[in-house]
């Protein structure tokens, strides 16, 4: 009679918990909306492999013309191992979305840079830069300066490694390699597998470069998001006016992951960025 009270009760509290993470919050609004109209994204594709163990290179190239992104970035868009063969029809992405995949030196068959390939819809690519994170893993990051109409933008596109210590220093480095440029409005996005927030929070270190550290949105498993492991974060922070998940019956089935999406104003930089003599820029 005990175990047949408490298995209820145990079943009660599990179905209590999971509607408490359900209501996680979906999207982010920065209280101004944006006056570009840029829509920038990030997708995990997991090499293209479904929450139903099929390999559909057509069902995520679907998803990404779901999402209407003006810049996108993607991950594991090639494989790991061997070849390194690029899993994406490129072309076709480009016929069907108008999207084109940025230039990168390295494995001929190659889509992107350790997996990661960014892809962008209008606008000129000024400077491609392919860094190598430290880890135990291998793992990198494309930092791309492009122009766009609304002024310019620097996106850096990464997935860090799956241990705590490794997306530190990871963190960090992508830090330091900002830095190390010249300045102009930056955006990093990707799958960042961090779903902890606050002090133990690996991501901790992009502070306060990058931001909002707080709009973590579940992403992952994409049939039943609880973990905020997809990110689009902003320097400055007011880059970014809205984040949302793109969460429809085909991103949660093509890839384990859901897309994240963010809209940017560039234009509200432009006109309070200070004009060479101190001046506020009409």
């Amino acid at each position: 009679m005990p175990n047949r009270i408490k298995e209820p009760r145990r079943e009660r509290l599990s179905s209590h918990i999971l509607a408490t993470l359900q209501q996680e919050k979906k999207s982010y609004r920065s209280g101004r909306e944006a006056e570009t109209g840029a829509l920038i994204a990030s997708y995990n594709v997991h090499k293209c492999v479904g929450m139903d163990q099929r390999f559909d290179p057509a069902r995520v190239e679907a998803v990404i013309a779901e999402i209407g992104a003006d810049i996108i970035a993607l991950q594991e868009a090639d494989q790991r191992f061997g070849s390194r063969e690029g899993l994406l029809d490129m072309a076709r992405l480009e016929r069907e979305s108008g999207l084109v995949p940025v230039k990168v030196k390295g494995h001929p068959k190659c889509h992107g840079w350790h997996g990661n390939v960014l892809l962008f819809r209008e606008g000129s690519v000024s400077h491609v830069h392919q860094i190598d994170l430290p880890g135990v893993e291998p793992r990198g990051a494309l930092v791309v300066d492009v122009d766009l109409k609304a002024g310019p933008l620097r996106v850096v596109a990464a997935h860090l490694g799956l241990l705590r210590r490794s997306r530190l220093r990871q963190a960090e480095a992508i830090v330091t390699a900002v830095a190390a440029r010249a300045e102009r409005p930056t955006l990093l996005l990707g799958d960042l597998n961090e779903w902890r927030v606050g002090p133990r929070s690996s991501l901790e270190n992009l502070h306060p470069e990058f931001g909002p550290l707080s709009a973590h949105l579940p992403s992952f498993p994409s049939r039943f998001p609880l973990f905020a492991l997809d990110r689009i974060l902003g320097s400055p922070h007011d880059l970014i006016t809205g984040i949302e998940v793109h969460d429809t019956p085909l991103a949660r089935v093509a890839s384990d992951h859901l897309p994240i999406k963010a809209h940017i104003d560039l234009k509200h930089l432009t006109a309070t960025a200070p004009s060479p003599k101190g001046k506020v820029a009409a």
